[in-house]
């Protein structure tokens, strides 16, 4: 064998061992912190074409709402408890949710927004998470404990929630 052939495959076995390490490696994935468990307060399951509706009362109400769901759903009604530090790591789900606060203040963090600026959102407040991707962390920066009620239309069978690696252009936010 050619001393340089040799010496070449010394150098490079190395190099492709270090990047199989890199490429198999997954992702770390942020779960929550301090959270208590959700509370699934109710859970329907709705055949393909029920949640299709629509209502135009704008005349009446100024109002008009149009869903369109394709395939079979599932919609949760969960509770989430945040003690103060608690947070949710990041995620996403695979469906939209509609959430309100009713105790308490939340702060939300999106990967999306270049500066990942904060979102305050407090009692009373109600806010939507597209989901589909949309990669977020929930977190209680209060003393007091706070609690929200989501509501989540997700495909049928599909996991809840999908935890995320931290988005580089957000602060680190670790487990008190």
């Amino acid at each position: 064998m050619n001393p340089l052939t040799q010496f070449n495959k010394i150098l490079i076995l190395p190099l492709l061992i270090a990047l199989s390490l890199i490429v198999v490696a997954p992702a770390r994935a942020t779960p929550s912190c301090g959270m208590l468990p959700p509370v699934t307060l109710a859970l329907g399951h709705y055949p393909s074409g029920l949640l299709n509706l629509m209502c135009n009362e704008f005349d009446s109400y100024g109002w008009n709402l149009k869903m369109m769901v394709k395939g079979d759903s599932d919609v949760y009604v969960i509770q989430n408890t945040f003690p103060a530090g608690a947070h949710s790591g990041w995620h996403t789900h695979p469906g939209p949710s509609l959430i309100t606060v009713t105790s308490g203040t939340l702060t939300v963090y999106d990967a999306a927004d270049p500066t990942c600026t904060p979102k305050i959102y407090r009692a009373g407040d109600s806010f939507t998470d597209i989901g589909c991707g949309d990669v977020h962390l929930v977190r209680n920066e209060g003393s007091e404990t706070a609690v929200n009620i989501v509501v989540q239309i997700i495909p049928k069978g599909a996991p809840r929630r999908i935890d995320m690696p931290a988005p580089g252009n957000c602060p680190l936010i670790t487990c008190p």
